[in-house]
């Protein structure tokens, strides 16, 4: 199988780690690696990996651990003979303050880093990874085919004027460089809504509260995006949210925002006459 996120040298042989958060993102993941006859093996977490996908694996090739396990993971990947790790999929952000068991391995790290947010931290398990010879990959890797693409991208008729769309991926911009959040809801010159630590969804709802005439919502990236464990994602639950908050506009940053399931999301966005623009 090929991807243009993977590097030169991968072989079709190699065997990746999916290390797997929540929801649909691994799961997509690991059927395109099976897909592809790639072999693959499962690290998952307690409460948050999907149970039916953990079981979808043999014993030998899986492993459940506590989100904070950093040096078990490290050991997993070890034993698995692991080639590569690929992270999908989203770990409950309230686990920095609850929840999260940090082995020795990962108090360590933690200790040792002057700011304590997603890059820093995956920066360092990224590292700590490289000692033992497993690189991790772009997580866009063989998702290709989900990424929004330029341009109108459903069957809808676009009213979305360029002034307020060149606005809004302006302020979306200037929040991400700011490692506020990558999204943001403007309407003719007004900021409505920026996304933080509370994500997409909750920040939508607040945006629809305002019932603004046209809302559109804005997908963005950070400037020095680290595709290894930060891929902006697009899903149905959105396209609902999108649809009770009657916001009808929504452009994503092209080649760099997955949408999980695009046809179907697609056809959803369509159906429910949202707007759905690649930038």
């Amino acid at each position: 199988m090929s991807s243009q996120f993977l590097p030169d040298n991968f072989r079709a042989d190699s065997k990746i780690a999916v290390i797997a958060g929540k929801g649909l993102y691994p799961i997509l993941t690991v059927e395109n690696l099976r897909k592809g006859g790639i072999p693959c093996c499962l690290v998952a977490f307690e409460e948050e990996t999907s149970i039916e996908l953990y079981n979808s694996f043999d014993s030998k090739n899986r492993v459940m651990l506590k989100v904070g396990q950093l040096g078990h993971l490290l050991k997993a990947l070890q034993k698995f003979e692991a080639n590569y790790a690929i992270m999908a999929g989203q770990i409950t952000p309230r686990r920095l303050f609850k929840g999260l068991h940090p082995d020795l391995k990962a108090i360590i790290i933690l200790h040792r880093l002057r700011e304590k947010n997603a890059e820093t931290i995956f920066g360092a398990i990224a590292e700590e990874m490289l000692q033992i010879k497993v690189p991790l990959l772009d997580a866009r890797c063989f998702l290709d085919h989900e990424l929004a693409h330029k341009g109108l991208m459903t069957n809808t008729k676009s009213s979305i004027d360029e002034t307020v769309l060149q606005h809004g991926i302006h302020i979306a911009k200037s929040v991400a460089s700011l490692d506020i959040g990558q999204g943001v809801v403007v309407n003719n010159g007004t900021v409505l809504a920026v996304e933080a630590f509370e994500g997409t969804d909750a920040m939508l709802r607040r945006a629809g509260s305002f019932e603004a005439k046209q809302p559109l919502f804005i997908k963005t990236v950070k400037p020095n995006q680290d595709y290894r464990f930060d891929v902006p994602v697009f899903g149905m639950k959105t396209i609902e949210v999108l649809h009770e908050a009657n916001i009808p506009h929504a452009a994503l940053e092209a080649n760099k925002t997955l949408i999980l399931q695009k046809e179907i999301v697609l056809q959803a966005a369509s159906k429910y006459k949202i707007t759905i623009l690649g930038y």
